[in-house]
C-alpha cells in the first residue's frame, strides 16, 4: 500500500510538471501573439498619445472638443453672473412661453387635421335661399338630395334639440340631435359599443331607438355593456339604446355643442317635418367620392335642385344647395384671428430678444479685454463668435424649458377664462409639434439676440481693446444698443396700436343700441313634463297661461312672457308671406321673407323695444280674437314704403294664417351688436303665441322659453324660480338661465378674445420696452460718469445734465415711435375683420398710443437721469 501511494504521488507530480510546462508554452505563445498585435497597433496607429492627437487634428473631432469646451466655459460664465443670467432667462421665458402657448392653440385648431378619416372629403350642405346662403334644409329635399346625387359616398343630416330625461333620478334636460341614418357613416365614426342607425330607421314611423354619448353612458349606466337594449325616457317617450357614441364627439368640434342623445330624424313629432317648404334647422354633411372636387359636386347639386324646382315650383323655386368644406365651417372666422395673434406674440419674442441682446452688448463690453487676450493667444474671430453664440443659445434653451412650463400651466388657465368657445379646444396640448416649435424658436432666438453682440465684439481691434480699461464703452457698442432700443420701441408701438384699436372697437360695440334694453332681463328654458304630450291645444294654452301666472307671482318679478324663437342674438327663425291686397306670387321667389318672433303680450314691453306707431300686443289678442302682428320699421319701410302698414294684412305661407298689422316697433340687432351691418337687413314680425294654429301649438309640448324682468339679485331670482318650478311639477326642468347682458357679452366673444390677448401682449411689450430703454440709459450713464463729472466741474448745472441724458433717451424713443407708426399703418390693415366702427388707421388711436409709449419711455429715462444729476465731480474725476 505504501508503495502504491508513493507511485501515485510520483505520477501526480509528473502530471503537474507536464501541465505547468504546457501552461508556460501556451503563455509564451499567447504573449507572442499579444506582442505581435501590439506591434501591429503601434505600426498602424502609433502610441495612444498619437491616436489622441490624430483625433484632435481631425475636423470633426476638433469641432466636437471645441464645442464641449465652449459649452463648459459658457456654463461657468453664466453661473458666475447669476443676476444677468436670471434676468435674461426670465425675459426669454416670457417671450418663448407666450409663443409656445399660442402655437399650441394654432397647432390644435388650425394645423392638425380634423379627427375624421380623409377629412378633406367632408363638406357641409345647406339650402341656399333668396335671403340666406346657408339656410336649413327641408327633410323631403334632403331625402331627394341623398338619393339622386352622384358626387357623394354618403350624405347625412342633423338638427339640434333638447329632451327632458326622466325616470333615472331627478329630471334633467339633455342635449340631443335628430339625425339621419347615414350621419355617422359620413364621418366614418363608429360606436364604441352597439351599432348606429340602419337605412330607413330615420323615416317617419320607424322604431323609437337612440344612441347615447359615452359621458351619459358612464353617468347613468356606470359604463356597463348591458346598457345596450335598455330604455331611456325622453320627453315622456321610451327609446331603446342601440349604441354608444365615442367620448367628446361633436360635428363642429366645440365642447358647448356636444350632444348626450342621438335620435332618428323620423322620431321628431313635428307635423311639418315632411313639408318641403319647412327648413326647421336641419343641415347636412356629405363625403365626396374619391377624385370628385367640390366644384363638381356643386354642379351636380345644381342639377338636382333645378329638377326639384321644376317638380315642386311652389316650394322649391329659387332653392339651391350650398356646399362648404367642413374644415371651413368648423373654423369659422377664428383662423385669421389666431394667425394675427401668432404674429403679435412673435413681436413680443422679438422685443425680448432685443432686450437680451442689449444685455449681452453691455456684458460683452466688460469682457473686451478677456477676448482681446484670447485673441492675442491665438483664438480666431470665429472661435470668439462661437463662444458668445454658445452662451446665448444656452440662455435661450433655459428660457425655452421654463417657457414650456409657463405654456403648460398658462394655456389651460387662459382657455377657461377666455370669453369664446374655440373649436377643438379640448385637443390643445403640448405635443411633439409644439416641443419642436419651442426648440426651434429657442435656437433661433439664441442666434438672433447673440449674433449682434458676438459680431460687434469680434470686430474690436486687438490694440484698441487692450488699451481700454473694460469700463469704457466704444461708440460702436453704443450705436448698436441705440439701434436695438429703436427697434424695440417700434415693435412695442405696433402691438400697442393693435390693442388700442381693439379696445376702441369693443367700446364702440358696447355703445351700439341693440334695439332693446337688456338690463334686468332674464331668460331661461322650461322643459314640460311628459304628461304634456297628451294635452289638447286648448289645454296647452291654459297651461301656458298658468306658467305665466306662477312665475309672475314671485315677489320682485315685474313681468313674464313666453317666446318661441324670439331671443335676440340667441335664436332666429324665418317665414315667407305675401300681402293680402296683392295677388299671390306664382312662385316662392316673389314672396317676402321675415324673421318671425312668436311671443306673448308683455314681451315687447319687458324687452324695452320702442313703439313707433300703433300698439303692442295685448291680453285681448287671444285664440278667439282677430289674429294680429306687430312689425318692425324695416318691414314697414320695405313692404309699405309709401303707405301706413297699420290695418294691412299679410298671409303666412306656412300656416296660411292671415294677420292684421296693429303696430310698428324698432328694429332689433338679431345677430349681435354691429353684426347686422354685415347681414342684409331682415324684416321682423311679432305674433302672439296663443293665436298660433292648433297644429303648431301641439308641437310645443316639449317646452318653452321664458323672458322675465326683475331687479332682484340674480342668485335670489334663480332660487325663487327653481322653487316655483318644482311646485308646478317635479318632472318639469328649468335650464339654460342667462341674463340678456350675458347673451350680449357672449356675442362679443371674438372681439373680447382678441382684445384680451392683444392687450396682454401689448402690456408685456410695453414693460419690456420700458425696461430695455431704462437699462440702456442706466448703462450709458454709468459709462459716461467721468464725462458727466467733468461737465459738472466745468460749470454744468443739474438741469443741463438732466437735459443731456433725457435728450439721448427721448431721441431713441421718438425715432422708434416714428418707425412704429409707419409700420402700424401697414400692419393694422390686417385687423379690419375684427374691428367695428373704427378705421385700421384711426388717427386718435395712433396719437394716443404714441403719447403713451413716449411717456412711459420718458419715465424710464428719468430715473437714471436723476442719478446722473447727483454725480459728485471729485468722485467722477477719480473714476476709472
Amino acid at each position: 500500500m505504501g508503495f502504491w501511494h508513493k507511485k501515485k504521488e510520483t505520477d501526480l507530480e509528473e502530471e503537474v510538471r507536464s501541465h505547468l510546462r504546457l501552461s508556460a508554452q501556451e503563455r509564451t505563445e499567447r504573449g507572442q501573439e499579444a506582442g505581435a498585435a501590439a506591434q501591429a497597433a503601434r505600426r498602424e496607429f502609433g502610441n495612444v498619445e498619437l491616436v489622441k492627437e490624430t483625433a484632435r487634428d481631425s475636423w470633426s473631432g476638433r469641432w466636437l472638443m471645441d464645442f464641449v469646451e465652449d459649452l463648459r466655459y459658457g456654463v461657468r460664465m453664466l453661473r458666475k453672473n447669476p443676476g444677468f443670467t436670471s434676468i435674461a432667462i426670465l425675459t426669454l421665458t416670457l417671450g418663448i412661453g407666450a409663443n409656445s402657448a399660442l402655437f399650441s392653440v394654432v397647432n390644435a385648431v388650425l394645423l392638425n387635421p380634423l379627427p375624421y378619416p380623409h377629412s378633406e372629403q367632408l363638406v357641409m350642405v345647406h339650402e341656399s335661399k333668396p335671403n340666406f346662403e346657408t339656410g336649413s334644409i327641408s327633410f323631403p329635399n334632403f331625402l331627394d338630395w341623398q338619393k339622386e346625387n352622384r358626387s357623394f359616398t354618403a350624405m347625412g343630416a342633423s338638427r339640434p334639440f333638447g329632451f327632458s330625461l326622466t325616470g333615472m333620478g331627478e329630471a334633467e334636460q339633455v342635449n340631443a340631435r335628430f339625425i339621419s341614418s347615414d350621419f355617422f357613416a359620413v364621418l366614418e365614426v363608429n360606436p364604441i359599443l352597439g351599432r348606429t342607425f340602419t337605412k330607413g330607421e330615420d323615416l317617419v314611423g320607424g322604431a323609437p331607438i337612440a344612441m347615447i354619448s359615452a359621458g351619459l353612458w358612464r353617468r347613468k349606466f356606470s359604463a356597463s355593456p348591458e346598457a345596450i337594449g335598455k330604455s331611456l325616457t325622453l320627453g315622456g317617450k321610451s327609446y331603446m339604446i342601440v349604441g354608444i357614441v365615442p367620448a367628446n364627439f361633436d360635428l363642429y368640434l366645440r365642447a358647448a355643442n356636444q350632444a348626450d342623445v342621438y335620435v332618428p330624424m323620423g322620431q321628431w313629432a313635428n307635423p311639418i317635418l315632411m313639408r318641403r317648404d319647412a327648413g326647421l334647422g336641419i343641415h347636412g354633411t356629405a363625403r365626396l367620392k374619391p377624385g370628385v372636387t367640390i366644384e363638381q359636386a356643386r354642379a351636380d347639386m345644381a342639377r338636382i335642385t333645378d329638377g326639384l324646382a321644376s317638380a315642386y315650383p311652389n316650394e322649391d323655386k329659387g332653392i339651391g344647395a350650398s356646399l362648404i368644406p367642413l374644415r371651413k365651417s368648423v373654423l369659422g372666422d377664428v383662423q385669421p384671428i389666431l394667425l394675427m395673434l401668432l404674429a403679435a406674440v412673435g413681436f413680443v419674442l422679438l422685443i425680448a430678444c432685443v432686450n437680451v441682446a442689449n444685455l449681452l452688448l453691455a456684458r460683452s463690453t466688460a469682457r473686451t479685454r478677456e477676448f482681446a487676450i484670447r485673441a492675442a493667444l491665438g483664438a480666431g474671430r470665429q472661435r470668439i463668435v462661437r463662444q458668445l453664440l454658445t452662451e446665448s443659445v444656452l440662455l435661450s434653451l433655459g428660457g425655452g424649458v421654463l417657457g414650456l412650463l409657463l405654456a403648460q400651466f398658462g394655456t389651460r388657465a387662459a382657455l377657461r377664462i377666455l370669453p369664446v368657445d374655440l373649436p377643438r379646444s379640448s385637443s390643445i396640448e403640448l405635443d411633439t409639434k409644439v416641443l419642436l416649435f419651442t426648440l426651434g424658436v429657442s435656437l433661433l432666438a439664441g442666434i438672433l439676440f447673440g449674433l449682434v453682440p458676438a459680431v460687434k465684439t469680434s470686430h474690436l481691434g486687438l490694440h484698441t481693446a487692450l488699451k481700454e480699461s473694460g469700463r469704457n464703452s466704444s461708440g460702436s457698442h453704443n450705436r448698436a444698443q441705440g439701434v436695438l432700443v429703436v427697434l424695440e420701441m417700434a415693435m412695442a408701438l405696433v402691438l400697442l396700436v393693435g390693442a388700442g384699436l381693439t379696445i376702441r372697437s369693443l367700446t364702440l360695440l358696447w355703445n351700439v343700441d341693440p334695439g332693446f334694453r337688456p338690463d334686468n332681463v332674464m331668460t331661461f328654458n322650461l322643459a314640460f313634463p311628459p304628461t304634456m304630450n297628451d294635452k289638447s291645444p286648448d289645454a296647452i294654452r291654459s297651461i301656458l297661461r298658468d306658467v305665466d301666472r306662477q312665475f309672475a307671482s314671485i315677489p320682485g318679478v315685474d313681468g313674464v312672457s313666453q317666446t318661441w324663437g324670439a331671443i335676440p342674438i340667441g335664436s332666429e327663425d324665418d317665414q315667407q308671406f305675401w300681402l293680402e291686397d296683392q295677388p299671390k306670387p306664382a312662385d316662392p321667389s316673389g314672396m317676402g321673407w321675415t324673421l318671425d318672433y312668436i311671443v306673448e303680450q308683455d314681451y315687447l314691453k319687458l324687452m324695452g323695444i320702442p313703439l313707433r306707431r300703433g300698439r303692442f300686443l295685448t291680453d285681448q289678442d287671444n285664440e278667439q280674437s282677430t289674429h294680429v302682428a306687430v312689425v318692425d320699421e324695416v318691414f314697414a319701410h320695405k313692404y309699405f314704403p309709401n303707405s301706413d302698414p297699420i290695418g294691412k294684412r299679410v298671409v303666412m305661407t306656412t300656416s296660411g294664417d292671415k294677420l292684421e298689422i296693429v303696430g310698428v316697433v324698432g328694429h332689433v340687432n338679431q345677430w349681435g351688436l354691429g353684426s347686422d351691418e354685415a347681414q342684409p337687413l331682415r324684416a321682423q314680425m311679432y305674433m302672439h303665441c296663443l293665436q298660433m294654429p292648433d297644429a303648431f301649438v301641439s308641437t310645443t309640448t316639449s317646452g318653452t322659453t321664458i323672458i322675465l324682468h326683475s331687479q332682484l339679485p340674480q342668485a335670489a331670482l334663480l332660487s325663487a324660480l327653481r322653487s316655483t318650478n318644482q311646485r308646478m311639477s317635479a318632472e318639469q326642468v328649468l335650464f339654460g338661465e342667462q341674463s340678456m347682458n350675458e347673451i350680449i357679452a357672449l356675442s362679443l366673444g371674438s372681439q373680447r378674445f382678441v382684445m384680451m390677448l392683444l392687450g396682454a401682449f401689448a402690456a408685456l411689450a410695453l414693460v419690456l420696452a420700458s425696461v430695455g430703454i431704462y437699462g440702456v440709459i442706466s448703462y450709458l450713464v454709468g459709462q459716461r460718469t467721468r464725462e458727466i463729472g467733468v461737465r459738472i466741474a466745468l460749470g454744468a448745472q443739474q438741469r443741463d445734465v438732466l437735459r443731456l441724458i433725457l435728450g439721448q433717451g427721448m431721441k431713441m424713443t421718438l425715432l422708434g415711435v416714428g418707425m412704429g407708426l409707419a409700420a402700424s399703418l401697414a400692419l393694422t390693415r390686417l385687423m379690419s375683420a375684427v374691428l367695428y366702427g373704427v378705421s385700421a388707421t384711426d388717427p386718435l388711436t395712433f396719437i394716443a398710443v404714441g403719447l403713451l409709449l413716449s411717456t412711459v419711455a420718458f419715465a424710464a429715462c428719468f430715473v437714471p437721469a436723476r442719478r446722473a444729476m447727483r454725480v459728485d465731480p471729485m468722485v467722477a474725476l477719480r473714476y476709472e
